[in-house]
């Protein structure tokens, strides 16, 4: 697939970037044929700035740079969505992402934001709900049961099984987060952290 600079009458096209761990949208830019050009040689990100009027690679003046691991285009060949891996805050505000700081960040997060909001709202139907209510002695229990299940599985050759009890394990843990006040993205950083 080729870009179609042409049906902009300013030869740019709009380029979402995205984090290439997190999948957060992270901000939006344009670029015309040479920041493209120039992004793919060199990997990392180069927009063409409007307010500027020139070539600008994110980072040159902050030395937060976004270094790219994926390049996609459109069905339309005019728009350009780019995964990157951010050295650095993205905004020029410090923020994580020029968007809201919550955005998602895959299935897992919606699935923290819903058990969340079903004890947050006392939903008495939720078996959620129900179990976070018997505190956390019950809950760290459920995930020790859950932990052994998938230990279990693990030895046995039933991949669909062990997917199952891999699923119960992340689900209880999650309750486990809300109940001790933590957050996955808490977690996320020390991982970070780590990985340094």
């Amino acid at each position: 697939m080729k870009l179609d600079f042409q049906k902009d009458k300013n030869g740019l096209v709009p380029v979402i970037i995205q984090n290439n761990s997190t999948l957060q949208v992270l901000m939006l830019g344009y670029m015309n044929e040479k920041a493209f050009l120039k992004t793919q040689k060199e990997q990392r990100v180069t927009f063409f700035s409007r307010g500027k009027n020139r070539l600008w690679t994110k980072g040159e003046e902050s030395g937060n740079f976004l270094n790219v691991n994926d390049i996609q285009i459109d069905c339309d060949n005019d728009t350009v969505l780019i995964k990157a891996t951010p050295i650095g805050p993205t905004c020029h505000t410090g923020s994580t992402s020029c968007f809201r700081e919550e955005t998602a960040k895959g299935f897992v997060y919606e699935l923290e934001e819903t058990i969340n909001q079903r004890i947050d709202n006392n939903d008495e139907n939720s078996y959620t709900n129900q179990l976070f209510k018997r505190g956390i002695n019950k809950i760290a229990q459920k995930v020790g049961e859950e932990a052994v299940e998938l230990v279990i599985e693990a030895k046995d050759d039933d991949e669909n099984l062990f997917k199952n009890e891999a699923a119960d394990l992340m689900y209880h843990y999650l309750i486990l987060l809300k109940a001790k006040g933590l957050k996955l993205k808490d977690v996320e950083n020390i991982l970070k952290d780590r990985a340094r």
